[in-house]
């Protein structure tokens, strides 16, 4: 009954719109959290957004295969449950709600219900104390049944606590309480194998004896320079360089998607200049910023510390990546001559339709996991073998290379220097050696008391 969908929305007569995703009922867009996550939109993410969409959608959905139940406390109680158990008979295995919900873990759970109460929460703060349907909405029955849901929220507060996930060290007002998932010790980030790397580089992207230039940059960048995997998708052809400082080297600048400084060197004439690659991209080939696009093309952007004119520098380690950068760099340019564009982006399709067209991270995901399979490593999140597993690896070979944590701050683009607590942790490799080094401490000290 409740599907998202991408909309595109115009506020005045300019002719201007934002694209933003949307809940869809059998009478319409849904408003109030249309409007909800619209007023969020210059503060919020796309993500953010999908997951507040589906969490509202979650609950759509329970309500309706569940109309008799209408005690509030019950329902956002048994709401709660079903998240955590799933909807499925455990003897029969079937699912009399239609729901086929599996369980999910507590901190998914925790999320949800989060992201329920802030949007309740916000509905009642736009509306009067009293359950009336706020006129701007559609009227439909959807809108008003959401509106009452708000207010029976308010009214179940106290019972269930500021967002059902109760703390179990308090007694008041905190009937439901969420599940509390085991405590577990942080470990090391699961990282890709160092001894396979360049193995993986020069053999994982090639395929019929000819190598993919486009995503061993790509790669390079992850695993060479610690960028996260949606981060290349913003870079320009223009934001690579020679480094004048060390000419072996590329220089790499991976500007802000929005607020980057615009290409000022070897513009053709016919572009219009821009104040920043948000207005560059609008005026001269009618395109968002990948981390605003909805659908196949975008790639998000976490955000971190940014250099000067809103820029994220490329800092090679070890060195010799920037140097495979830079000659890989020069043959893909090759291949990317070939093609016509009508976008900036440095990275293309090369031999899939549409040819020329930006390349996609979900494209990479693919390449990437093809290129492990291809060289015999396994892909898995818990691996390190993932895109991601890059960007942990070059964190522990900075903190295996002696530097500190404000370096390993800036080299990382973290706002924090707490973000770099997780690569100076023991991983369990060195804790057995620790370990082992202890026995034989106590061997040698039991031996000497011995002799003596």
């Amino acid at each position: 009954m409740f599907v998202t969908t991408k909309a595109k929305v115009f506020i005045d007569n300019s002719g201007s719109y934002v694209e933003m995703p949307v809940l869809m009922s059998p009478s319409g867009v849904v408003g109030p959290l249309f409007h909800y996550c619209f007023n969020k939109i210059q503060e919020k993410s796309i993500s953010w957004m999908k997951k507040t969409i589906f969490s509202v959608k979650l609950f759509f959905e329970y309500i309706q295969a569940n109309p008799k139940e209408t005690d509030s406390q019950i329902v956002f109680r048994n709401f709660s449950l079903r998240l955590h158990t799933g909807t499925f008979n455990n003897e029969t295995g079937l699912d009399d709600s239609w729901l086929c919900w599996s369980p999910r873990s507590p901190k998914n759970v925790k999320l949800i219900i989060a992201n329920l109460s802030n949007f309740f929460d916000w509905i009642n703060n736009e509306h009067p104390k009293t359950p009336v349907f706020n006129p701007r909405y559609s009227g439909s029955p959807y809108d008003q049944q959401l509106d009452k849901i708000a207010y029976l929220y308010r009214r179940s507060k106290a019972f269930l606590g500021h967002n059902w996930a109760a703390n179990p060290t308090s007694n008041v007002g905190r009937k439901v309480r969420s599940r509390q998932a085991p405590k577990i010790e942080n470990g090391e980030p699961p990282a890709f194998p160092e001894d396979r790397f360049e193995e993986f580089l020069f053999n994982g992207f090639k395929t019929r004896g000819r190598q993919n230039y486009r995503n061993m940059l790509i790669t390079l960048l992850l695993h060479g320079a610690g960028f996260r995997a949606s981060e290349p998708f913003h870079l320009y052809i223009s934001d690579v360089h020679k480094d004048p400082i060390n000419p072996l080297q590329a220089k790499v600048l991976i500007h802000h998607p929005m607020f980057g400084k615009p290409p000022k060197n070897d513009i053709p004439n016919n572009l219009i200049k821009a104040y920043n690659r948000k207005e560059y991209l609008s005026k001269n080939f009618g395109l968002l910023p990948r981390s605003e696009a909805l659908g196949k093309n975008h790639s998000g952007w976490k955000g971190g510390m940014h250099d000067a004119s809103y820029y994220k520098v490329a800092h090679w380690f070890t060195p010799q990546y920037g140097e495979y950068f830079l000659n890989i760099w020069y043959k893909y340019l090759e291949e990317v001559a070939l093609f016509e564009r009508n976008h900036p982006f440095a990275f293309i399709n090369l031999s899939r339709a549409p040819l020329g067209a930006p390349y996609t991270l979900s494209q990479y995901n693919k390449a990437h996991a093809a290129a492990c399979h291809r060289i015999g490593i396994p892909a898995g999140k818990q691996l390190g073998t993932t895109p991601h597993g890059h960007r942990h690896a070059y964190g522990r070979r900075l903190c295996a290379g002696g530097l500190s944590k404000d370096l390993i701050r800036r080299c990382m683009h973290h706002s924090s220097i707490n973000s770099q607590d997780i690569y100076i942790r023991a991983t369990t490799s060195e804790t057995l050696q620790a370990l082992s080094s202890a026995a034989k401490n106590i061997e040698n000290s039991l031996t000497t008391i011995t002799k003596s």
